[in-house]
């Protein structure tokens, strides 16, 4: 096993990246290094900030990240088919079970068979549902606020509409594979 060489020591999470980038396209200099930048420093934001938010607030109120966007999913869309919660939380339909599960035990959630369907299954906030993911979007929103606040307000809308771009560019990505 090799020893990391002097620059490689001294990195952290973020300022990988820079490394990365450089030391990828010495070996591979057909890389797109602007494009792996652009993907490597999402993620690696991306994760660093649900890190942040499920060990400052989400987990301190007894769910993980995952079952915060259960509950989110729930409390801003209503009542659905846990498949439905799957799709718009970013979660497995496995995973939303497992969650759920959790969920109901700890009296944040119901599970009732649908009215269409006697075999789906619909899931819905309970009261302390409500007041638990209320009251924790609150400490969320002002977490997320602190990140936000790194840019100014103009930098945040141009952020959001490049991110917005890049997401509808891989659905049209997506569409045409489908055709």
């Amino acid at each position: 096993m090799t020893e990391p060489s002097n620059a490689a020591a001294e990195l952290d999470y973020l300022t990988f990246v820079d490394y990365a980038v450089d030391k990828a396209y010495r070996e591979l200099p057909q890389v797109d290094p602007v494009a792996m930048r652009l993907v490597l420093t999402l993620h690696r934001v991306t994760s660093a900030l649900a890190y942040d938010l499920e060990s400052t607030v989400h987990r301190p109120n007894g769910w993980s990240w995952s079952g915060f966007r259960v509950l989110f999913v729930v409390w801003l869309a209503g009542a659905m088919e846990a498949k439905r919660i799957a799709e718009l939380s970013g979660n497995s339909r496995a995973a939303v079970s497992a969650l759920v599960n959790t969920l109901e035990r700890d009296g944040l959630v119901t599970r009732t068979r649908a009215l269409h369907d006697g075999r789906a299954v619909e899931i819905a906030l309970t009261d302390k549902g409500r007041d638990a993911i209320a009251g924790a979007f609150e400490q969320h929103n002002r977490r997320e606020q602190a990140w936000a606040n790194a840019l100014s307000k103009p930098e945040q809308r141009v952020l959001t509409g490049l991110l917005e771009k890049l997401m509808h560019g891989m659905d049209e990505v997506a569409r045409k594979r489908r055709t």
